[in-house]
C-alpha cells in the first residue's frame, strides 16, 4: 500500500508540474514549454546564476505578471476546496457533501452582488472592494448558519444541514430579486457567480493563502479525530474524542477557507465533491492519507480547468465554474448511477 501511495504521490507530482508548464506556455503569447521552465529557473537563487542566456523582457512580464499569479491562485483554491471536500465528507458522514454545503458561496455571492449594485469600486488594501464583500457575505452566512444550528454546547450533523439549505434558498432568492431590479449589472453578477482566476494578483494571493493553508494544516492534525469519527460518535467518545470540539472547529475553519477562495474567485463547484471521491476509491478512507493526496489532487484539477477556460475558446475567456461542472457532472452522474444499482 505504502508503495501505491508513493507510486501515486509521484505520478501526481509529474502531472502538475506538466499541466503547469502547459498553462505558463499556452495564451496569447506562444511561450514554448522549455522557455517556460527556463524563465521560472532563471529566477531561482543560484540555479539562476548558473543560466546564462537572456531572457526578453516581454516573455518574463507575461509570465511573472499575468499567468503565474492565476496559476497560484487556481493552484492554492483548487487545494483548499479538496481539502474542505474531504473533511465535509468525514464530519457528515455523507460522501456527497461539498464545499459549498452550509451556503457559504450564496453568501459570498450576495456580498459580491450588493458590492456590484452600489458600484462601490476601488481597492482597499490592494484588494477589490467587491472580493472584500464577498468575504464578508461568505463568514457572515456562516455565523448565521451556525447559529441557527447551534443546540446550547452541541452542534447536532443534521441541524446544521438544514440549516445551511434554508439560508441557501433564502439569500439565492435574494440575489435572484437584486438581479431583476439590477438589470444593468446582471451580466457582471453572473460571471463572477460562474468563477475566474483573470483577476488573481499577488496581493489577492497573499490574503487568501494564509487561509487555506493554515486551514490545511490544521484539518490534518486532525485527521486521526476525523478517522475516530467515522466509527460512530459513541465509539469516538470511548476513544477520548471531544466530538463536539473537533466538529466546530473543522467546520469553522473550512468555512472560512471556502470563504477566502469563492471571495476571491467566485463560485467553483465540483472540486471538492469529485476529487476526495476519486482518491478514496483508490487510497481508501483514511482522512490523513486523503487529506495530502486531495490537496494535490485538487490543485492539479483547478489548474487544468483554467487552463482550458482561457485557451479553449481563445480569445474569449469561458468561466473556470463551467469547465469543472462539464468535467465533474459526468463523473457525479457515475457515483449516482453506480450507487442505484448498488
Amino acid at each position: 500500500m505504502k508503495k501505491k501511495r508513493v507510486g501515486l504521490f509521484i505520478i501526481m507530482i509529474i502531472a502538475y508540474v506538466f499541466i503547469l508548464g502547459l498553462s505558463i506556455s499556452l495564451g496569447a503569447a506562444d511561450i514554448s514549454i522549455k522557455d517556460a521552465f527556463y524563465t521560472l529557473f532563471k529566477a531561482i537563487p543560484f540555479i539562476g546564476n548558473m543560466l546564462h542566456a537572456k531572457i526578453p523582457y516581454t516573455m518574463t512580464v507575461i509570465i511573472f505578471k499575468v499567468r503565474m499569479p492565476r496559476i497560484i491562485m487556481a493552484s492554492i483554491v483548487g487545494m483548499g476546496l479538496a481539502v474542505v471536500g474531504t473533511s465535509f465528507q468525514a464530519v457528515f458522514k455523507n460522501p456527497m457533501a461539498d464545499p459549498y454545503i452550509l451556503g457559504i458561496s450564496s453568501g459570498a455571492a450576495l456580498g459580491a452582488a450588493i458590492g456590484i449594485v452600489l458600484h462601490i469600486g476601488g481597492n482597499q488594501w490592494q484588494v477589490s472592494t467587491i472580493t472584500i464583500f464577498a468575504f464578508l457575505g461568505a463568514v457572515l452566512t456562516t455565523l448565521l448558519v451556525y447559529n441557527i444550528a447551534k443546540v446550547g454546547r452541541s452542534l447536532p450533523v443534521t441541524k446544521l444541514l438544514l440549516s445551511g439549505i434554508a439560508v441557501n434558498f433564502m439569500i439565492s432568492s435574494i440575489i435572484s430579486i437584486i438581479m431583476v431590479f439590477s438589470r444593468e449589472e446582471l451580466q457582471q453578477i453572473v460571471f463572477w457567480s460562474m468563477g475566474s482566476f483573470n483577476a488573481a494578483s499577488a496581493n489577492e494571493i497573499a490574503m487568501a493563502a494564509p487561509f487555506i493553508i493554515i486551514g490545511t494544516l490544521i484539518t490534518l492534525i486532525f485527521s486521526r479525530d476525523l478517522n475516530i469519527m467515522l466509527t460512530g460518535e459513541e465509539t469516538a467518545k470511548t476513544l477520548g474524542v471531544n466530538i463536539e470540539h473537533v466538529k466546530k472547529l473543522i467546520i469553522i475553519i473550512s468555512s472560512l477557507m471556502v470563504a477566502a477562495a469563492v471571495a476571491f474567485c467566485g463560485i467553483i463547484g465540483f472540486v471538492g465533491l469529485i476529487i476526495p471521491h476519486i482518491l478514496r476509491l483508490i487510497l481508501g478512507p483514511d482522512n490523513k492519507t486523503l487529506i495530502l493526496f486531495s490537496a494535490l489532487g485538487g490543485a492539479i484539477f483547478l489548474l487544468l480547468a483554467d487552463t482550458l477556460a482561457r485557451t479553449v475558446a481563445a480569445p474569449a475567456e469561458l468561466p473556470v465554474g463551467a469547465i469543472t461542472a462539464l468535467l465533474g457532472s459526468p463523473y457525479f452522474l457515475y457515483l449516482l448511477s453506480k450507487n442505484r444499482k448498488g
